[in-house]
């Protein structure tokens, strides 16, 4: 098919980053906004824009009713989901197709397949892929007792996990058996809040566990291969802030056997279009696990793109309108070159718990120079809304080395200015300077252990209110002396005469 109109059915940096491809291609793109992003980047950055609800995501970017209208209005071809959303709503891909709209995605039966935990377990099982030890069904309604005896024959620490969602959203380290319960409660209720569904499975804790990604690509005519894997271990509370590729722990030999099982697994729910197949590694073994499946454009896909050099994005689109993947898995193999880490900026206060930071960007001015890729949904004078994730972009670098990477990380995080609220940047600088993370010798657990010396520098919003206060005040006192001073040198007059005179006229003004 002809794909010439593609509505994008997201907001923020990667509505932006699609709309960039699709102009690259010639493709007309429409957006659409809740009342919150009237005025937003993304908006502006397509050819039209319709709105779809008032700012409650539930009531615009997730209705999905809305949104298929505002397709039919447009008259798009096609909807690209980006991330979070509707991007892995297997109802949105099937309402897509009942309208005649190309879903640029996987078919809804995959999304199925993989959205659902324990059935991805059990998908990929069948299809030979190693799994971490753990319940292939979620614990049934008074089958707590039962829950707790399995997780004793397996050994702790073990993981409370959410079967209808991923994203660290009901997912619980339990160390010891008394912890069980009251983890168990938690999971539960946060999986019920994130997802509609508050069953949770179990799974034995992985020493040390390191997370790495495999990228896989499929298309309509059977093919499917991978590109690299990423390392996305620097967490916090089981959300990626930092990751890079190739990771410090994979060697050759374990990248092209943790490529070969996630086709295996991708093929198992005949997969199309990009998708990240997602293991945990025994950092002390180097055995690696399947953790979950998601089937989406993953928001770290640049990293990918900068030691792939492709455009993962117009490579959906392709595939999406019927085309063949342009690589082989060999083309993967002699293309793959440098080093690439990726920083998530967030509109949040690490002094304060990393609470969200709305407001107005009074300023903002993003690094340049060689091998730095800006991917940011705002601007100087933008809203940052409270109704949605704080994340404002992506900052992603190049380099031959990984020293070299960080390196230019840490010089674009320091050139990165934002004014008016408080964003991550330099907490974000602190993380690369942390030796365990620039020997590549860490794990998920990595930010929990340095929290103090992360922390230990952040200034309270109090504090820099008083510091800019006396900031002001001095300067004050500066002009004035000088005002003082040229009085004096220009009529000879008193310095404080003259300044007393200035004063009182400034007053009657």
């Amino acid at each position: 098919m002809t794909i010439a109109k593609v509505l994008i059915a997201n907001r923020g940096e990667i509505a932006v980053r699609v709309a960039r491809t699709c102009g690259e291609m010639g493709i007309r793109t429409v957006a659409v906004y809740s009342d919150a992003d009237r005025a937003a980047l993304h908006v502006r950055s397509c050819d039209e824009a319709v709105r779809v609800g008032p700012a409650a995501s539930r009531e615009s970017y997730l209705a999905i009713d809305n949104v298929i209208a505002a397709c039919k209005a447009t008259r798009a071809d096609a909807v690209h989901p980006g991330y979070g959303f509707l991007s892995e709503n297997a109802a949105f891909a099937r309402a897509c197709a009942s309208a005649g709209i190309a879903f640029i995605g996987p078919p809804p039966e995959a999304i199925e397949e993989m959205g659902e935990k324990t059935r991805a377990r059990r998908r990929v099982i069948d299809a030979g892929v190693p799994v971490v030890p753990g319940l292939k069904e979620p614990i049934p309604e008074g089958g707590e007792a039962a829950a707790k005896d399995y997780a004793l024959s397996i050994g702790y620490p073990i993981m409370l996990k959410a079967a209808a969602g991923g994203g660290g959203k009901g997912m619980r380290l339990v160390a010891v058996p008394k912890d069980f319960d009251s983890a168990l409660a938690t999971a539960q209720r946060e999986a019920l809040n994130a997802f509609g569904d508050a069953r949770v499975y179990i799974e034995k804790a992985v020493a040390r566990p390191r997370h790495v990604e495999i990228q896989v690509f499929a298309d309509t005519h059977g093919n499917c291969i991978w590109l690299g894997e990423r390392e996305c271990s620097v967490q916090r509370r089981h959300q990626k802030v930092i990751e890079e590729t190739p990771s410090a722990i994979v060697t050759p030999e374990l990248r092209a056997e943790m490529g070969r099982v996630a086709v295996s697994a991708a093929k198992a729910v005949r997969y199309v279009g990009a998708g990240t197949v997602e293991f945990l590694v025994d950092g002390n073994t180097r055995t690696f696990y399947f953790l979950e499946m998601n089937t989406r454009l993953q928001v770290e896909h640049p990293v990918t793109e900068w030691c792939t050099g492709l455009d993962l994005v117009r490579w959906q689109i392709e595939v999406a309108a019927g085309g063949h993947l342009p690589w082989t898995q060999q083309d993967v193999l002699e293309n793959l070159r440098g080093h690439a880490i990726e920083a998530r900026l967030y509109a949040e206060d690490p002094a304060r718990n990393f609470l969200p930071s709305p407001g107005t960007i009074l300023e903002l001015r993003l690094a340049e120079g060689p091998g730095v890729r800006n991917d940011c949904g705002v601007e100087s004078g933008s809203e940052v809304p409270r109704y949605y994730d704080p994340m404002i972009g992506k900052l992603a670098v190049w380099a031959r080395t990984r020293e070299e990477a960080i390196a230019r990380l840490r010089r674009a995080l320091g050139e990165t200015v934002v004014k008016g609220i408080t964003t991550n940047a330099s907490y974000l600088a602190r993380v690369l300077e942390l030796e365990e993370f620039r020997k590549g010798d860490y794990d998920t657990g990595l930010l929990a252990r340095a929290q103090d010396r992360l922390l230990r520098t952040e200034k309270t919003g109090d504090e820099e209110i008083a510091l800019a206060a006396a900031a002001i005040w001095q300067c004050e006192q500066d002009q004035r002396a000088a005002l003082r001073q040229a009085a004096a040198n220009a009529t000879g007059e008193s310095a404080w005469g003259r300044a007393g005179r200035l004063g009182s006229l400034r007053r009657s003004r």
